[in-house]
This record gives structure tokens, sequence and C-alpha cells, in this order.
């Protein structure tokens, strides 16, 4: 990635540790000590991941005193629930489908047929 390209919100979630520090930051503002304690991993590495989140606006760091707090700016993630809302069909489809499988198993005579032990899989 060229320097002049920004990360975007999808790469930025991407990263189960960017993913952790998003929800420690919506608790609260929170210096970078603070963020950093909660993870095995040095400073600089944590610097590195608010950077990345800085880039695609869901965080943003401000001074107070002699150091800099970093805040959750959820707004972005409107465009991720945007793009993920149209897969809701897909599951709530297969939602109902199971439930109509469970609730109505006993009528139509549908059971699991279990394999017998000496049957390969």
């Amino acid at each position: 990635m060229s320097a002049s390209e920004k990360h975007d919100v999808f790469q930025a979630i991407a990263d189960p540790t960017r993913r952790k520090v998003l929800q420690l930051l919506a608790e609260g503002d929170l210096p970078i000590s603070e963020i950093t304690s909660h993870f095995s991993m040095s400073r600089t590495a944590i610097a590195k991941h608010l950077h990345i989140l800085s880039e695609a606006e869901l965080v943003s760091g401000r001074k107070v005193g002699r150091e800099k707090r970093f805040r959750l700016q959820p707004e972005p993630l409107a465009e991720l629930k945007q793009w993920l809302s149209f897969y809701d069909q897909f599951w709530d489809n297969k939602l109902s489908i199971l439930k109509h499988v469970i609730e109505n198993s006993g009528e139509n005579g549908l059971k699991v047929i279990e394999k017998e032990k000496d049957e390969p899989s």
C-alpha cells in the first residue's frame, strides 16, 4: 500500500487486535499506555494499529496534558453495517427454514438419521 493510500473501515477491522482496541475505546477515551496494557505487544505495535484505525477515521486522538487520549469514532461503521445488512436476508432465510424444520419435524416425518458406528464416514 502506498503512503498516499489510506486504510478503509474494512481493512481496519480485519485485524482482531484492532477490533479489540475499538471495544476498549467504546468504554471511553484511553491513553495509549492503558490500551497497551490489554495486549502482549509493544507500545509501538499498538501505535501502528491506532494509526490504521485513525486513517479509517474510526479513532481520533487529542492531547490532554502530557498524554494523547484516543476516542472511538463509530460513524464510519455505518458503512459496514449498511453493507452487511444486505446479507441479513440470507441469514434470516436460513433461520426461518431451520425454525420450520424443527417445529414441523414430527409432522412431516423428518428425522435425523444417525450413522452406525461401523459405517465409514
